[in-house]
């Protein structure tokens, strides 16, 4: 009996201590991710037979970020720009999120958007590529996911140093139909949208703290 009361107390002892190392460890781990956003606003206009219309969001978050090994120090916002530094970079914008300011518009437009079965809009770039133009005037070239579409894309993108870290903003014209979305309809279908929108985004992308 005392042995078996031993093995229990050492076993018991060891799985505490096992877990107590794990947490301890995951606490001194830095943060997985090199980059975060800060405040974000991304907005699609379009317009219609009746009136032009607009939806926008701030829910905006980086999902995937790998950086090259030469981007680091003093330099690192200089440096994250330039081609080849970022070798992995998505962002995710939860499609339900977008809302506007005319009644009815973000129930058709939700429904579009399919966000019950596709529920983000994602970006993942694959290169960045200078641009003529004003100081940090670059092309992003990546993949647009929209209703669990994927297209390739350029991003005309503007950068600039802020106090906060990167500020990024840019514009891209979009054809709905190209991401097998059917322009949304209302009013017993008097309404009608053009299937032409242009996506407008704006963010500040910053180093988490440690």
């Amino acid at each position: 009996m005392a042995l078996r009361q031993f093995a229990r107390t050492a076993l018991s002892s060891t799985v505490a201590l096992s877990l107590y190392m794990t947490v301890a460890i995951a606490a001194q781990e830095p943060a997985s991710s090199p980059l975060a956003v800060g405040a974000s606003r991304v907005s699609i206009a379009g317009t219609s037979n009746i009136h032009a219309y607009s939806a926008a969001t701030s829910a905006l978050r980086v999902t995937q970020v790998k950086l090259a090994s030469t981007v680091l120090g003093a330099n690192f916002w200089d440096d994250i720009v330039k081609p080849g530094a970022l070798e992995a970079f998505e962002i995710a914008i939860p499609a339900a999120t977008l809302a506007s300011d005319k009644e009815g518009l973000d129930k058709n437009m939700h429904k579009a958007l399919k966000v019950k079965e596709h529920a983000d809009i994602t970006f993942r770039l694959l290169r960045l590529e200078p641009r003529a133009g004003a100081p940090g005037a670059l092309r992003g070239v990546g993949v647009l996911t929209v209703a669990g579409v994927p297209r390739e894309v350029a991003l005309e993108i503007t950068t600039t140093r802020s106090d906060a870290g990167l500020a990024v903003r840019g514009q891209i014209a979009l054809l709905m139909t190209d991401f097998g979305i059917e322009p949304p309809k209302a009013m017993l279908g008097m309404l009608k949208t053009d299937p032409k929108v242009t996506i407008t985004f704006e963010t500040v992308l910053t180093v988490p703290l440690t």
